[in-house]
């Protein structure tokens, strides 16, 4: 299994986990939530470095 895979696999065991114990809503804010309030906490040369990377991916065709 690739480790994309493998990341695929994790967010929906963890999405309906959260979403079993504390309902719909407030599961797909924290499954949402999360990762954008780790992306805002990047400072400003992660982020275009993150952007850089899938801009690259995105040209190799990958």
């Amino acid at each position: 299994m690739s480790k994309r895979a493998g990341v695929a696999v994790a967010g929906a065991v963890a999405a309906i986990v959260v979403w079993s114990l504390v309902g719909f809503w407030a599961g797909l804010l924290v499954l949402i939530g999360v990762p954008a309030a780790a992306y805002l906490l990047l400072d400003p040369s992660q982020r275009r470095r993150l952007r850089g990377i899938s801009r690259n991916r995105k040209q190799l065709g990958r």
